[in-house]
């Protein structure tokens, strides 16, 4: 059986406010097994950067961990030390992190940011920079050689996220964190950097765990997909499950407002009515129906619990009940 590496049980996080906990998370639960790739999926507000925060515990000092755990290896992360988090962050567990325009210094060469975030080995600085060559080639960087002597303004945006995709992946870690990646990149940058994650992903054999609000990034690169909403899972399950049966209606219509599933040119672009629900103040039964056209009676007064439907497919929807009160 393939080794699970992360596990994230019933993790509920709040941030303390004048207006009381805003609920980020509640009860999230999935697990990322070594040589996969999770896609999350939700819109913006859904608690996307929140997990990847509580994951690596680079925590704002206002966020409180309430329940549950985050088990990488088998090992509680919200009860390892600062030491131990500093040991794990960059070598066992790294970030691909969203605009490649801030991720890099501007004044020091990439060479030399590439040779010091190899601090912890005792290497050489000759063989430092032989191995940042090498993974620049791996990414596919042009002379890669030459190019450790030049600075990130003089590449282009696709490059410095190539760049820092080799950064992330400079100590082989077992989990990459990919945050919306490719947002900032135009369509044909995208796709290169999609198959180039997944030729990363196979040769290195590490997990990794893709944040989007890209259905269609997500539909080619990943092999199971979380669909967050309001800080909450409502669906999971395998991407082509997930895809061709939705059993979630804001996954329905998230799909449905994706331009890739357009047949023909429309002037005016499909949304979601409505507004994510205030997480100080969230709403009794399902957080989903004031947005839902399939509401009922029950959803006002009901929590929907996230339910297993088949094989690895789960919803927190009452319409996958067989029997539904009036």
């Amino acid at each position: 059986m393939t080794e699970t590496l992360l596990e994230i049980d019933n993790l509920s996080v709040v941030y303390e406010t004048s207006r009381g906990d805003l609920k980020a998370l509640r009860d999230i639960t999935f697990d990322i097994r070594r040589g996969e790739i999770v896609g999350i999926v939700g819109e913006s507000g859904c608690g996307k950067s929140t997990l990847i925060s509580s994951i690596l515990r680079l925590t704002a000092p206002n966020m409180r961990f309430r329940n549950g755990e985050v088990r990488f290896k088998g090992d509680n992360l919200l009860m390892a030390s600062n030491r131990q988090m500093r040991d794990l962050r960059g070598s066992d567990i790294s970030i691909v992190f969203q605009d490649p325009m801030q991720t890099h210094n501007p004044v020091i060469s990439i060479g030399q940011q590439m040779v010091d975030i190899q601090h912890r080995s005792s290497a050489s600085v000759r063989e430092k920079r032989a191995r940042a060559a090498k993974m620049l080639g791996f990414v596919g960087i042009p002379d890669p050689e030459a190019r450790l002597n030049q600075f990130p303004h003089e590449f282009s945006g696709g490059m410095r996220q190539r760049i820092a995709i080799a950064m992330a992946l400079m100590s082989e870690p077992d989990l990459l964190i990919a945050d919306e990646p490719t947002t900032a990149l135009d369509a044909t940058l995208e796709v290169q950097i999609i198959e180039r994650l997944q030729e990363l992903q196979r040769e290195m054999h590490c997990a990794i765990l893709f944040i989007s609000h890209h259905l269609g990034v997500i539909a080619e690169l990943c092999d199971r997909v979380v669909v967050m909403y309001a800080g909450a899972v409502v669906e999971s399950g395998d991407v082509r499950e997930i895809f061709h049966n939705p059993k979630h209606p804001y996954t329905r219509r998230l799909i449905e407002c994706d331009p890739g599933h357009f047949k023909e040119r429309a002037r005016v672009l499909p949304t979601i009515p409505g507004e994510v629900p205030d997480l100080a103040d969230l709403p009794g039964g399902c957080i989903f129906r004031d947005r839902c056209d399939r509401a009922m009676p029950r959803c006002a007064s009901d929590v929907p619990p996230l339910e297993t439907l088949k094989e690895g497919h789960r919803a927190a929807c009452w319409l996958n009940h067989e029997e539904v009160p009036a």
